[in-house]
C-alpha cells in the first residue's frame, strides 16, 4: 500500500471493491478493463459506493457548513455554451436557450483535510482516471477555485441540456435531491462528422425516445464522455438539495481558468 493511500485517502475510498492503489495487480487491471468497457459501451462509467458512506456523510455535513460561501448562478445558454447564432432561424438548436441554476463552492473554500480534497490530491486516483480514459498521463488542475468544487442544486435548480466542451468529466455524487435532479443523457447524439441538429431539436421539443436516466446513489464516482452526448440535470424539488463534486483533470500541467470564466462560475477571480 502506498504512502498516499495509507495517509491520504484510505478512509475515503472502498479499496477492497475498487483497488485504485494497486492498478498493476490482477484486481487492479480487471477494474480498469471493466471501466473501459463500460465507458466504451455506455459513454459513462459509474462506480457505485466508490466513496464510503462515512466519508459521504462527512462531505454532506461539510457542504452544509460551507454553504454560506457558495456562489449562486442562474443563467441561460445554448446547448453548445456559445452565443446564439443569429444567422439561423429562431428555435434552431444554435439559438434555443436552456436554463442552468445552482450554487458552487470553490476549491479554496474547501478545507485541505476534507475527504474530497484528500482524494483529489491522490496520485493513485489521477492514474486510475488516466488508465480508464486510455491516457498516457493526466494532470490535476492548478486552478485555486475550479480544481475540485462542490455543486448544490436547491429546490427548482437544474442544469439545462448541453454538450460538454471538454472531452470528459469526473464527478462524485454526495446526495440525491428530495425529488428530481436526475442525470439524463442521449449517448452519441452528435459526432465529429455530424451535428445532428434534427436529433437535438427533437430533444429540445420534449421527445424522450433514446434518453437514458442514470441510476446513481451517494458515493458514486462517474467518468463521462459528454462532448457528443446531450445531457442535463433535471429540475430539483423539495428541501433536500442534490450535491456533487466535479474533479478537473487535463493532459497538460498548470491548467487554470481565465479570470473571466472564474468570475462567471465563482463570482471572483482570486
Amino acid at each position: 500500500m502506498s504512502q498516499a493511500t495509507a495517509t491520504g485517502y484510505a478512509d475515503v475510498v472502498d479499496l477492497q471493491r475498487y483497488p485504485i492503489d494497486a492498478l498493476d495487480s490482477e484486481r487492479g487491471r480487471a477494474l480498469v478493463a471493466a471501466c473501459r468497457d463500460e465507458l466504451r459501451r455506455a459513454g459513462v462509467c459509474q462506480l457505485p459506493g466508490f466513496v464510503v458512506r462515512d466519508a459521504v456523510d462527512r462531505l454532506v455535513a461539510q457542504t452544509t457548513e460551507l454553504a454560506s460561501h457558495a456562489f449562486r448562478t442562474d443563467n441561460t445558454h445554448t446547448v453548445y455554451f456559445e452565443p446564439a447564432d443569429d444567422s439561423v432561424p429562431a428555435g434552431h438548436p444554435r439559438t434555443a436557450q436552456q436554463r442552468s441554476a445552482k450554487q458552487t463552492i470553490a476549491c479554496d473554500r474547501i478545507p485541505v483535510d476534507s475527504p474530497i480534497r484528500r482524494l483529489y490530491a491522490s496520485d493513485d486516483l489521477t492514474r486510475f482516471i488516466a488508465a480508464v480514459l486510455g491516457k498516457n498521463e493526466l494532470h490535476r488542475s492548478a486552478d485555486p477555485l475550479d480544481a475540485v468544487m462542490i455543486a448544490l442544486f436547491d429546490d427548482g435548480d437544474e442544469l439545462g441540456w448541453h454538450f460538454d466542451r471538454s472531452e470528459f468529466a469526473v464527478t462524485i455524487l454526495y446526495q440525491d435531491a428530495t425529488e428530481g435532479g436526475h442525470f439524463d443523457y442521449y449517448p452519441g447524439l452528435r459526432s465529429d462528422e455530424s451535428e445532428n441538429y434534427a436529433g437535438v431539436q427533437r430533444v429540445l421539443e420534449g421527445d424522450g425516445e433514446g434518453v437514458i436516466r442514470l441510476a446513481s446513489g451517494p458515493g458514486t464516482l462517474a467518468i463521462f464522455h459528454g462532448r457528443c452526448a446531450l445531457h442535463r440535470v433535471s429540475p430539483t424539488a423539495g428541501p433536500r438539495p442534490r450535491i456533487n463534486s466535479v474533479l478537473t483533470y487535463g493532459e497538460r500541467p498548470d491548467m487554470r481558468l481565465n479570470k473571466l470564466t472564474q468570475d462567471l462560475f465563482y463570482g471572483r477571480n482570486r
